[in-house]
């Protein structure tokens, strides 16, 4: 029982308490940090997540309010708007007006969103706690992302949604630079620029378009980095099921490391069933750590119920140590009867200790009610010195009062 008492003691230290809970809060940030991900902070140029829109119609001269044959829809304000009918095809509407532009100016369209409840737009941090119905966004298209969310709720959430995803094209020296993304509730402020507005566009051409922009090999640029991170996750918005297809060709093992990470949130995010499938065959079969490790967040991200048992198989089973610890990490962050068995599986059965100890954490990221009984009884009895040993750290840091009843248990006696 001397190990038992030590362990107590320890536990209840408050200097081991300060040192150890810098390492768990740093241990909670880590996975976050290296997927690019805070909450819903997605992969599209730094930004979190919102409203946006844009819909036809013509203003030839620069204006300080919404113009009024664009203001049911689309919100552009300070632009000088040329609409044109795609009427031969998306690309060969596009190329040339790029060719042709010298000068910074926009070129944008509007297509039919996935299904949810997005809001792609800018907000100050106040407003992001309002319901969007009551939201007043607007987006400056020149100059920073400031203030950009990207924020998917449920159904329930708010009656009103939004139904098309605006795709803006930044020209200037006949080349694209930028591709921002907004939905149909958003004001953009086009700072005095021209913004050629695209009508007709098939969703099919939107999607081939922005393909073309997604590199199959690794850029040098981070220019070039954020022009493919925002084509996926704008391809990841279309409604039509043919961004599915596009995007699993994206998950290749033959393509760059980023585009797969990329391409794998946005599956899990907004893709729904077919995403799901995606993912479980990427986080069994594609060779690299670093990515099956991301799909480990991308599967706890997916509302597809069967998502669940695809993490606890990758716990289970993942050739990488790293990977099963990560896949237990986002597993307790799901919590349920079935995190909780494989994760105390994962205590008893896994034979590295590193990935034992992983499992401890991810006890203690669990509802107390789950996770404060398996940590006594890892405490307790399991064989393994280290297990115990974190399992009271753990306990120690639960105020929970059945942890101090154990610890009053193991002094006393």
């Amino acid at each position: 029982m001397n190990w038992l008492r030590n362990g107590a003691r320890t536990a209840m230290s408050a200097r081991t308490f300060t040192s150890k809970k810098k390492l768990a809060d740093k241990a909670v940030r880590a996975p976050i940090r290296r997927i690019g991900v805070t909450g819903v902070r997605s992969p599209i140029g730094g930004i979190r997540f919102l409203p946006a829109l844009l819909l036809l119609a013509v203003c030839s001269a620069p204006t300080t309010t919404p113009c009024a044959a664009l203001s049911q829809e689309a919100r552009l304000v300070n632009a000088q708007t040329q609409t044109r009918a795609v009427t031969s095809g998306l690309e060969k509407e596009f190329r040339p007006l790029v060719k042709n532009q010298v000068e910074p100016a926009w070129i944008g369209y509007a297509v039919a969103a996935v299904e949810g409840n997005h809001h792609i737009c800018c907000y100050s941090s106040e407003d992001r706690h309002v319901p969007a119905s009551f939201r007043h966004g607007r987006c400056k298209l020149e100059g920073r992302d400031d203030g950009m969310n990207f924020q998917t709720t449920g159904a329930e959430d708010e009656p009103e949604r939004s139904e098309q995803i605006l795709v803006l094209f930044r020209v200037a020296d006949k080349s694209v630079g930028k591709i921002r993304l907004f939905t149909d509730d958003c004001e953009l402020d086009a700072g005095g620029l021209s913004v050629y507005w695209l009508t007709d566009v098939k969703p099919k051409e939107s999607i081939d378009l922005l393909a073309s922009f997604v590199g199959e090999t690794e850029t040098d640029t981070k220019a070039g980095r954020k022009q493919s991170e925002s084509a996926v996750a704008a391809i990841a918005l279309h409604a039509d099921p043919i961004a599915d297809r596009v995007l699993e060709k994206f998950v290749d093992s033959r393509r760059p490391e980023e585009v797969r990470k990329n391409t794998a949130f946005w599956l899990g995010n907004l893709r729904g069933e077919k995403g799901y499938e995606i993912l479980h065959r990427m986080v069994r079969e594609d060779p690299s750590d670093k990515i099956r490790e991301h799909c480990t967040f991308a599967l706890h991200i997916s509302k597809v119920p069967e998502a669940v048992n695809a993490m606890i198989e990758t716990a289970r089973n993942d050739k990488s140590s790293h990977v099963r610890g990560q896949a237990l990490f986002w597993l307790s962050q799901k919590a349920g009867e079935k995190a909780a068995k494989a994760i105390s599986d994962a205590i008893q059965n896994d034979p590295e200790t590193d990935v034992k100890k992983k499992a401890v954490f991810a006890l203690s990221q669990l509802p107390k009610d789950q996770g404060v009984p398996k940590l006594i009884q890892a405490a307790r009895s399991n064989r393994n010195k280290e297990v115990r040993k974190d399992a009271m750290f753990w306990l120690g840091q639960s105020n929970d009062p059945r942890a101090l009843a154990f610890f009053e248990e193991v002094l006393t006696h």
